[in-house]
């Protein structure tokens, strides 16, 4: 919860840079809205943040007044919990994805169904999934990115019907 607060705060900040101390001193001006209440430990804050470097997800771009900022993996990470909590009202449409990946390529399929379901996508069918989330742009980027497009289809639709 905590990692996912770090990560979206950092995808919001103004110019990319958040610093450990202003993080942890104000707290409540970066997690509003986001539905976290409890003042947060600068223990706490630090362990996460270790776990974020880690990871790869954020680095460290000022020893000395310790400034932290998404890497490219990181910023896939946040957009990908962003959507996840999303709480815009549903705008009608559902988003249907539909493949046929190749047997070579299975890990990468699977890569894509565990996005999927991470996203709240259900399945219709074995390599049919739909979901109300607004996620389009984002997922056909991932399909392009993982170099599955040309076997991945990516559908918007008003009227889903058995």
């Amino acid at each position: 919860m905590i990692s996912n607060l770090v990560l979206l705060i950092l995808e919001k900040s103004i110019d990319g840079y958040v610093r450990l101390e202003d993080f942890a001193y104000n707290t409540h001006h970066y997690a509003y809205g986001s539905g976290w209440e409890y003042p947060l430990k600068k223990s706490e804050l630090a362990r996460v943040l270790k776990t974020l470097r880690e990871k790869g997800l954020i680095e460290l771009t000022g020893d000395k007044e310790l400034t932290y900022r998404l890497t490219d993996p990181g910023k896939d990470k946040a957009l990908w919990v962003k959507m996840k909590i999303s709480d815009e009202k549903w705008d009608g449409k559902w988003r249907v994805v539909i493949w046929d990946i190749p047997e070579q390529r299975k890990r990468v399929r699977d890569l894509l169904r565990y996005k999927l379901k991470v996203l709240g996508f259900e399945k219709l069918q074995k390599s049919v999934w739909v979901s109300k989330i607004n996620c389009t742009i984002v997922l056909k980027e991932f399909i392009k990115k993982v170099g599955i497009d040309k076997w991945v289809l990516v559908l918007e639709s008003d009227n889903i019907e058995n």
